[in-house]
């Protein structure tokens, strides 16, 4: 019988170097029982971490070697209203790595008990919401879109108070930073140009090292987000709470609450419970983060030598977003319909089939992805016109030799569905984890239609998830 080994993660801390006012130091609260649900052994790998995964240290009932366990501070724009104090409520960074490629990462315990900003939260978090997250960042990463990523679920042995009691679980979460707009946010707001500073200089030497000041600091995050936003429509991803305090530095995926695929497209979709007025639907997600990007802008403003001379240039640097989002939606759609040199007129192209699908209800993914197919025409109410935009494509694509692989690398087979992701959760709270492996599984490789053809099927009427919720 081989021996196990104790787990061990190579630590290299440098946030716990910034200012105290930047975070609070505090160990994670113990749970009853923990026990191991899933383990990222390859993300494990790439991060260093050898030895058997610890369900006491991947709960926090123990410390490893090297952490120094905080809670970070940040504000945010939450739906469009300013909120002084926010930070991290329920998780806690435990330390940082520098991964095999030599990038620092953050490992982060997601559920982990009370802290300072908590407010009225208790801290925890459900097992439904970690195994969401697992599922979907990692269906992201495979999908080839900036996120973070998810190292372990492990649950806890205590039930936790929602509208029920469920069972408690922690997520082990990797990220190339935690830093969002909120975090400057923070400190502007209280006029800390100290602490400010320190951040600011903390983020461009951890993200944009060549940034030479905090406009072309700005620029980078706004190139970073610009691409995140139209990699999301491109897979009909829906965040649901794109908050400040949600949007990261790095332009990665971060805080997978209320998030959703659409099934049926169309671009009013919403799906977040406490989006009541669809500020972020499917369609709203490229205008508004101009809007977020606004807000770092200002945060930024007071690091410069003459702050009221830089407004013009913070403000242009803000109102050229849009073009990089629309030049970039022509890129990622354009693929899609395996043009891999997009022209102004593809717009119209590809407008008009948006407009086919919304009209008779298509399902976004399939209807893509069955395209280069003789039965593509079964997945659009409208035949006729849908025959006529297929020749105008056909001709569009007499230029186009790459046209078949560009699209099969541009079109998913398969997503995680709401519908699969409900059931994935029903049996795991019964103790049954077949089905998160089966889509764990199965979405690691989301170009290739999966052996279970099942996972590719629209929801029936009966199976329609129409709201998701933050899990708090």
């Amino acid at each position: 019988m081989t021996q196990s080994s104790p787990m061990q993660i190579p630590f290299d801390n440098s946030y716990t170097r910034l200012p105290a006012a930047l975070f609070t130091r505090q160990p994670p609260a113990p749970v009853s029982a923990p026990s191991l649900l899933a383990w990222n052994a390859p993300l494990a790998a790439d991060l260093g971490i050898t030895g058997t995964p610890d369900p006491q240290v991947l709960a926090g009932n123990t410390l490893p070697d090297g952490a120094e366990p905080l809670a970070q501070a940040y504000a945010g724009h939450q739906f469009g209203g300013f909120s002084p104090s926010l930070g991290d409520g329920r998780a806690l960074l435990l330390g940082e790595v520098i991964d095999r490629t030599g990038q620092r990462r953050d490992i982060q315990l997601k559920g982990s008990g009370r802290t300072p900003y908590s407010r009225n939260g208790d801290g925890r978090a459900a097992l439904g919401p970690v195994l969401r997250e697992f599922i979907v960042s990692e269906a992201m990463h495979a999908l080839g879109i900036p996120t973070t990523r998810a190292l372990a679920a492990t649950l806890t042995g205590d039930r936790i108070q929602r509208e029920v009691a469920l069972p408690g679980a922690v997520l082990t979460r990797v990220a190339s930073s935690h830093l969002r707009v909120g975090h400057f946010e923070y400190f502007a707001a209280r006029d800390d140009r100290a602490s400010l500073r320190a951040l600011y200089d903390y983020a461009v030497d951890r993200h944009d090292p060549s940034a030479r000041d905090p406009l072309h600091f700005l620029q980078g995050v706004i190139n970073r987000q610009a691409d995140l936003v139209t990699k999301w429509l491109g897979v009909g991803f829906i965040h649901g709470v794109m908050n400040t305090d949600n949007t990261s530095i790095s332009g990665e995926t971060i805080d997978y609450g209320p998030c959703a695929f659409m099934d049926t497209y169309h671009p009013d979709t919403v799906f977040s419970s406490i989006d009541q007025h669809g500020r972020y639907a499917y369609s709203n997600q490229a205008p508004v983060l101009p809007w977020n990007m606004a807000k770092l802008a200002s945060a930024l403003l007071p690091l410069m030598p003459d702050p009221d001379a830089a407004i013009p240039d913070f403000t242009a640097a803000v109102h050229a977003m849009p073009d990089l989002i629309d030049a970039a939606w022509l890129r990622v759609f354009a693929a899609k319909l395996g043009i891999s040199s997009p022209r102004p007129e593809d717009r119209g192209l590809i407008s008009e089939l948006l407009s086919l699908m919304q009209s008779g209800g298509s399902d976004f993914t399939n209807s893509f992805r069955a395209l280069p197919d003789n039965d593509a025409r079964d997945h659009f109410a409208d035949r006729d016109a849908f025959l006529d935009w297929t020749a105008r494509w056909h001709d569009r694509l007499a230029t186009e030799p790459e046209a078949p692989a560009l699209m099969a690398r541009s079109n998913p087979a398969v997503i995680p569905r709401n519908h699969r992701i409900e059931q994935m959760i029903q049996s795991a709270q019964s103790g049954d984890m077949a089905l998160f492996e089966t889509l764990r599984r199965a979405l690691s490789t989301p170009y290739t239609t999966p052996a279970d053809t099942g996972l590719t099927t629209p929801p029936t009427a009966q199976e329609q998830v129409t709201a998701t919720f933050c899990g708090t």
